[in-house]
C-alpha cells in the first residue's frame, strides 16, 4: 500500500472549536477594545489597584536580598572612600605641620636679622570686624555701606578686606558708619604687583563696575591671562601681600604703545556680608621729614 494514500488529516472528533486564524482575529480585535475602554473609561483601574496591593508584599520580599546588596555595595564604597579621604587629609596634615614648622623658623629667622640689622620691627596691622549693610543707592559708582563708623575707630582711607583678599577702601566715615568704595567703582585705583613677575603697576575700576584694568603697562610688558596682583604697600594704605585680582584679557595694540589688560577681581563684592577693615599702614609708619619740620616751632635767635 502506498504512503501517499494515507488520510493525514485529524478525525472528526479532534476537529472542535474556530480555527487559528479565528482565534488570533478574536484576541487581537478583545485586545484593542480593551486597551481603548481603559483609556476612555478606566475600567481596569481598579483591577490593577487589586492587583497591585496583593502583589505590594511579594515584591518588597523579593527586594530584600536586592536592597541588602546595594546596601552592602554602598557601606564598601563608602568606607573606602572614607579611607582615601583619612588618608589625604593625613597628608595634608603633615605638609601643613611641615608649612607652620618653616613659617615658624623663618618668623625667628626674620626677627633674628632685623635685630642684627637694628631694623624697626614689622607693622602690625590692627582690624576691626564689621558688616556690610547694603549697597549705596547710586547707579554711577559701586559702594557699600558698613556697620562701623567713626565711633569704633574707622578711618578715612581704610582699606577693607575679607577672606578672598581686597574689596575697597573706605571714603566717607560717619559716626555709626561707614561708606565703601569697591575696586570696581570707576574712581577708584590701587597699586598692585604681579606675583610672578614682581613688577609694580597700578589697577583701576571700570566705568559701570565692569571689572577692573591695568593701566599705563607698556605693550611688550610680561603679563599673562591668570597673573595674580598682589597689593604692594607703597603706598601707606593697603599692607603688602594682600590678593587684588587675576589677569583676564591681554589686549596688545600696534597702535598704541600701551597695553589694554583686563583684571578680574578675587573677591567678590555681590555675596559679601562680613568684611575686616583695616587700619591703614600710613598710621603706623615714622611721619615724613617735612612733616616733622613743618610741625616742629621755630627756634630762637640765640646770642653771638
Amino acid at each position: 500500500m502506498a504512503l501517499g494514500s494515507f488520510d493525514r488529516t485529524p478525525p472528526p472528533f479532534f476537529r472542535q472549536g474556530p480555527s487559528a486564524l479565528s482565534k488570533m482575529v478574536f484576541f487581537s480585535a478583545l485586545a484593542v477594545l480593551l486597551m481603548v475602554a481603559d483609556t476612555r473609561f478606566k475600567i481596569t483601574l481598579p483591577m490593577r489597584a487589586v492587583v497591585a496591593t496583593a502583589l505590594l508584599p511579594m515584591e518588597r520580599l523579593l527586594m530584600i536580598p536586592v536592597a541588602a546588596w546595594e546596601r552592602s555595595s554602598e557601606y564598601a564604597s563608602g568606607l573606602q572612600d572614607a579611607l582615601g579621604r583619612e588618608q589625604a587629609a593625613r597628608s595634608e596634615l603633615i605638609l601643613q605641620s611641615q608649612r607652620a614648622a618653616q613659617v615658624e623658623q623663618l618668623t625667628l629667622e626674620n626677627a633674628r636679622l632685623r635685630g642684627l640689622l637694628d631694623l624697626r620691627p614689622a607693622l602690625t596691622i590692627r582690624s576691626l570686624a564689621a558688616e556690610v549693610l547694603y549697597e549705596a543707592p547710586d547707579p554711577y559708582s559701586r559702594k557699600v555701606v558698613i556697620d562701623r563708623g567713626r565711633v569704633s575707630g574707622v578711618l578715612i582711607g581704610s582699606p577693607v578686606i575679607n577672606e578672598q583678599g581686597v574689596l575697597g577702601q573706605v571714603t566717607r566715615v560717619y559716626p555709626l558708619s561707614a561708606e565703601v568704595s569697591l575696586l570696581t567703582d570707576k574712581d577708584a585705583a590701587i597699586p598692585v604687583l604681579n606675583t610672578r613677575t614682581l613688577a609694580r603697576g597700578a589697577a583701576f575700576g571700570l566705568t559701570g563696575g565692569a571689572g577692573m584694568e591695568l593701566r599705563f603697562m607698556a605693550g611688550n610688558a610680561d603679563v599673562q591671562v591668570g597673573d595674580l596682583l598682589t597689593t604692594s604697600g607703597v603706598d601707606g594704605i593697603y599692607p603688602p601681600g594682600l590678593a587684588v585680582a587675576r589677569v583676564r584679557q591681554v589686549d596688545r595694540r600696534i597702535e598704541t604703545s600701551f597695553a589694554r589688560i583686563l583684571l578680574q577681581p578675587v573677591a567678590s563684592p555681590d555675596s559679601v556680608r562680613q568684611v575686616l577693615v583695616l587700619e591703614p599702614v600710613g598710621a603706623q609708619l615714622p611721619p615724613r621729614p617735612e612733616a616733622e619740620a613743618a610741625s616742629a616751632p621755630p627756634r630762637k635767635p640765640g646770642r653771638r
